[in-house]
């Protein structure tokens, strides 16, 4: 298969034209000790303390129980602290420096461990748990305050956690900076617009880690589908959503690998080409 995506790469990179995209989720981090969200082990299978997060992951929910999700929210931040890039993070970094402007990595991630790995142009599509901003939207997502400290499940906010977690200029509480289940995309905040831009100028697109269960990751890959551009999976399950509605596709190249082992070797080959 690697033999095959050469080929098909050494062709893209010689005709200069469209992106070379690259879109990650949950399974690219789960090799630096982060859950997915549909795993066996995953977020939205062992939930929280009480509710799955189709109910708690909700602006409905956080409007009545705003200390009990940011609880959760803080001992989500001590996990994402203690998480390091892996070597598919830094395999994407090396691959934008050689691809330049060509380069385009679109995120469902939220822990930011792409920017720690040093890659600079990033587009989250659902936020970043490295930022807030106020609940009632009169603030612009702003970085994550350093003086609210993360947190284990079972401890609870404090005082002073309580009047740091609100907007300094309507005193109404701060959110996380991510999408949750009952928002929608949209361009301000998630870039609803420039993924569709990216999606329809993208002559080969790496879908990594990621199983097809939101909307947005789906029309885009629905989008360069269409295009009859080349789609590339990278996923050691074979069975996801993506599997299912890109079957018998022409232009779709299947690696059946985690994401540290088939990235560095792709980086590989990219090096190779632009020799």
């Amino acid at each position: 298969m690697m033999k095959e995506l050469k080929e098909i790469l050494q062709t893209i990179l010689k005709e200069k034209k469209g992106y070379l995209t690259f879109l990650t989720g949950a399974g690219i981090s789960a090799e630096s000790g982060l859950p997915t969200y549909r795993s066996i082990d995953g977020i939205l299978i062992k939930g929280t303390k009480y509710h799955r997060p189709e109910e708690f992951g909700t602006y409905r929910y956080f409007s009545q129980n705003q200390e009990e999700v940011w609880q959760y929210n803080l001992f989500w931040k001590n996990m994402i602290e203690e998480a390091k890039p892996n070597a598919g993070h830094f395999a994407i970094t090396e691959i934008e420096k050689l691809l330049g402007e060509r380069f385009k990595l679109i995120t469902q991630n939220v822990d930011g461990l792409h920017q720690r790995s040093g890659t600079r142009k990033v587009y989250e599509i659902h936020g970043s748990k490295q930022k807030v901003r106020c609940s009632k939207g009169c603030s612009e997502p702003f970085d994550f305050p350093e003086n609210i400290q993360a947190k284990e499940y079972t401890e609870d906010l404090t005082p002073d956690d309580i009047d740091d977690l609100k907007c300094k200029k309507c005193g109404n509480w701060l959110r996380p900076h991510t999408l949750w289940f009952d928002e929608s995309y949209n361009e301000k905040y998630y870039h609803f617009d420039t993924a569709y831009h990216i999606a329809d100028n993208t002559d080969i697109l790496f879908v990594v880690g990621t199983s097809g269960s939101t909307a947005l990751p789906i029309n885009i890959v629905e989008t360069v589908k269409i295009r009859a551009k080349w789609i590339v999976l990278i996923n050691p399950d074979n069975d996801t959503h993506f599997d299912y509605i890109l079957r018998g596709s022409k232009t779709l190249c299947s690696i059946q690998e985690s994401s540290s082992v088939a990235l560095p070797q792709l980086k590989r080959i990219i090096e190779e080409i632009l020799k």
